[in-house]
């Protein structure tokens, strides 16, 4: 098998896959990548590919990502172009396409089997767009978001085959295009994680927090609405005041993942901590930590709280699941499709910041609670384990007729021996 894998940040969500194959005898994997990723430790193969440019300062603002997208592909088509000189032709091009980089990869390797990473399609009603109404949808949004989606047309049209994590991001694609993209999640490594009753954590003000304390927990990329970072400001005001032992560990970056910034602020944490009044001693902004220390986080939480728009799920919910923090989750699209309410987590209203501190309050003063949701979570959560994804990921890449599998829900993989 020769295969090459495209991620502009590889390895993105194809780390532990690439780790496989590429120690697979026979197998020649390459990988291409935008000169900023960060690369894949004991993996050589990655070609870097740089932009000559951006795109134009005087674009209209509804084509930049499709010009920004023309650009990623005539750079990586220089690169495909180079290897296929250098005599390496793949036999599968796995890709996430989401930046442009295979919209030509067919023109230079017309024989190879495309399989495309599908992670979102844009819709202006009924997802992430014009959920929250704290920010809602201008016209020229809504004939800006219909603009980009000629990009994720384009791949879906270009592509042999397709696969996104979830059924719910699957559904949002256009019907026409359903028959060609699998479920199957990439997995998590369920088997490298688990509670650990020793973990202790410090904090950056040298609070040492450990399992047993009431220890509320929050995680995303950014810091922001689309995670539901304002709604769990709201709430830790709240809960500060009804619990006045309970820490808050927040950990995420400044930037901006999904969305926009504030109009008054710098980040939306700094918006946030204007409109909310908190005890700093007991309140912890970690930052962007290292995995180690992410894990320790979520290992010592008695009440790890995940909140999202319906958009694309994020690894970290898989993650303290495995690690056993128990979870309190917004009610919304895919998260339903993850956990159950009353068995592997307590789910409340995305908007209902009351309702989350309640939540959250009855979690940290109910070990037995903790426990129950802790063992059904950590059980759940094998349906995810690396193992499916890597078995999953393998059936893509050699099957001729995505109609051929059908898709395997939460509860067949749940009833497996893993």
């Amino acid at each position: 098998m020769r295969l090459l894998v495209v991620h502009q940040n590889f390895p993105g969500q194809f780390g532990h896959l690439v780790s496989a194959w590429s120690q697979r005898p026979g197998w020649d994997v390459r990988a291409l990548g935008r000169d900023t990723a960060p690369g894949l430790a004991g993996f050589e193969r990655l070609v870097r590919y740089r932009l000559l440019r951006g795109p134009g300062p005087q674009q209209h603002h509804y084509l930049r990502q499709m010009e920004t997208a023309t650009l990623h592909g005539q750079a990586t088509a220089r690169a495909m172009l180079e290897m296929r000189r250098s005599g390496f032709v793949p036999d599968v091009i796995l890709a996430h396409p989401g930046w442009g980089e295979t919209l030509y990869a067919k023109d230079v390797f017309p024989d190879a089997r495309l399989v495309h990473f599908c992670e979102w399609y844009y819709q202006a009603d009924g997802a992430d767009l014009g959920f929250d109404p704290e920010f809602p949808l201008s016209f020229d949004d809504r004939a800006r978001i219909r603009t980009w989606n000629a990009l994720h047309t384009l791949n879906l049209t270009n592509c042999d085959a397709a696969v996104t994590p979830t059924r719910w991001q699957w559904s949002r694609h256009p019907e026409v295009f359903r028959p060609k993209i699998a479920v199957q999640h990439e997995g998590i490594a369920t088997h490298a994680l688990g509670p650990d009753p020793q973990a202790p954590l410090t904090t950056p003000s040298g609070v040492t927090l450990r399992v047993g304390d009431p220890v509320v927990t929050y995680v995303a990329r950014n810091l922001e609405p689309y995670r539901g970072f304002h709604i769990f400001m709201r709430a830790l005001e709240q809960l500060q005041k009804i619990n006045p032992r309970c820490h808050a560990l927040i950990v995420g970056g400044n930037d901006v993942s999904y969305g926009r910034r504030p109009r008054d602020a710098a980040n939306w944490r700094e918006r946030m901590l204007r409109e909310v009044k908190l005890d700093a001693a007991r309140t912890h902004f970690l930052g962007r930590v290292p995995y180690a220390q992410y894990l320790k986080v979520l290992q010592i939480s008695a009440a790890h709280v995940y909140l999202t728009y319906p958009f694309v799920l994020s690894w970290s919910l898989l993650e303290a699941m495995a690690c056993g923090a128990p979870i309190v989750a917004s009610d919304t699209a895919p998260v339903r499709e993850v956990v159950t309410d009353g068995h592997s987590a307590s789910l409340v209203g995305f908007f209902n910041s009351d309702a989350l501190s309640r939540r959250i309050s009855q979690m940290l003063t109910d070990p037995s609670r903790q426990e129950r949701q802790r063992c059904a979570a950590i059980a759940d959560v094998q349906a995810y384990a690396q193992k499916h994804g890597v078995a999953g990921y393998d059936w893509l890449l050699a099957s001729a007729d995505i109609c051929m599998r059908p898709m395997v829900s939460k509860t067949e993989l749940i009833g497996e021996t893993v």
